[in-house]
């Protein structure tokens, strides 16, 4: 039997090389750990996102404060829903629901005077978080 040729053993050689270089990179590749993301997911990312999911009305799930932006509609709001206006605690916002439920709808903002504990100060840091609606 003859021996193999100078090139036939180039070329065994090279495919020799290029096939433990391919193994060594698939292996090497598999065996790494993948990296991993940690989010952050906030409890309020802003109104629009509290809009978009359908609210659940028990006081449980509701804001203890105003989200950014939010208006309360001050003739169908509850008194936990007032309450949380500022200025207002719980014992003026029963009486802006008995005020209107005595006296129907709020025509205008200025008639909140008209409740007891709601003066000309209450009512100025008021005007920019109710709305009528």
């Amino acid at each position: 039997m003859a021996g193999i040729s100078r090139y036939e053993a180039a070329a065994l050689g090279l495919t020799a090389a290029f096939v433990l270089f391919t193994a060594g990179w698939f292996f090497a590749s598999h065996t790494q750990s993948e990296p991993y993301t940690v989010t952050v997911q906030q409890a309020a990312d802003s109104a629009s996102s509290s809009a978009a999911q359908p609210q659940d009305t028990s006081a449980s799930q509701q804001p203890e404060s105003l989200l950014e932006g939010e208006r309360i509609p001050i003739n169908t709001a509850d008194v936990h829903d007032l309450d949380r206006l500022p200025g207002i605690g719980p014992t003026k916002a029963q009486a802006i629901v008995d005020y209107r439920t005595e006296h129907g709808p709020f025509q205008s903002t200025d008639q909140l005077l008209e409740v007891s504990g709601i003066g000309e100060a209450t009512l100025e840091g008021l005007l920019d978080y109710i709305t009528l609606d």
